[in-house]
């Protein structure tokens, strides 16, 4: 079996995980770099006796949860010397469950091999996760969205969480002016809009005005994903499962709230 066609297929997807898991994409997209050179340094770490995406996730498990990597001082020169952890930084098992098996669409029994733990580890995982989700502070979000009927889904969805939806924009004109009228904690944005603008310019534009964490929501997240060029971090593939929104927005929010208690801290 080679394993090159394997990982190509699956990368776009594992970079999506770990940038979420990390909220970064630098920092998600140097952690599959590592796990990619490991491969090519040992491909007898690549499990053959199961499904080809599960031993690719498993790979990359070993790498993020290895003390070394997440311990190498920036002195050292390595690929992951911009992206030094302390193991305190690191997603708590609960929060990797919950992308693993709401974002990525992993099985219980499929999450418990990635990371090596019991089926009833995963489920008093997901539990936990759900009681994190439940003491995460309400926030105004704005959403972008140029299709009615997906909009509303969205809007639903954001005040069953506990949050409150500032307002709807369809168009990048529009997602400027409410973002820099109501400035919300969270934006919730597609790419494609209704006047042919992008999702993407949109958020450039607010980014300006002020931080705040995004989602980006698209058909073809692959797109996004190259690691080629500065991309989202965060990213919900249309059409979207309700857990996955929670899981996403979830590690928006936990990462946007360390960033602003580190601001204040260094203020």
């Amino acid at each position: 079996m080679q394993i090159t066609p394997i990982v190509a297929a699956q990368l776009p997807f594992l970079r999506r995980y770990a940038r979420a898991l990390t909220g970064s994409q630098h920092s998600g997209d140097t952690y599959v770099t590592a796990a990619l050179e490991t491969l090519v340094q040992d491909p007898s770490l690549f499990p053959r006796d199961i499904e080809p995406r599960i031993a690719l996730y498993q790979v990359f498990s070993l790498i993020w949860s290895s003390i070394r990597v997440n311990l190498e001082d920036e002195s050292s020169g390595g690929h992951l010397a911009t992206a030094n952890r302390t193991l305190e930084a690191l997603a708590p098992l609960s929060r990797q469950v919950f992308l693993l098996v709401s974002v990525e669409g992993f099985s219980v029994e499929d999450t418990a091999r990635i990371l090596g733990i019991s089926e009833t580890e995963v489920t008093l995982a997901i539990d936990e996760a759900g009681r994190e989700l439940a003491d995460l502070v309400a926030t105004d979000v704005l959403i972008i969205e140029d299709e009615p009927i997906i909009a509303m889904d969205l809007e639903a969805l954001v005040e069953s969480l506990g949050h409150r939806v500032c307002g709807v924009a369809r168009t990048q004109t529009e997602a400027v002016a409410l973002a820099n009228k109501t400035k919300p904690g969270l934006v919730l944005a597609d790419i494609q809009l209704a006047d042919g603008s992008s999702g993407l310019d949109a958020v450039n534009d607010i980014l300006t005005l002020f931080d705040v964490p995004v989602i980006f929501i698209t058909a073809y997240p692959e797109r996004l994903l190259t690691g080629e060029r500065p991309e989202p971090v965060f990213l919900i593939s249309k059409p979207f499962q309700t857990q996955t929104v929670k899981a996403i927005v979830s590690q928006a929010l936990f990462f946007g709230t360390r960033a602003r208690k580190r601001a204040r801290a260094t203020a």
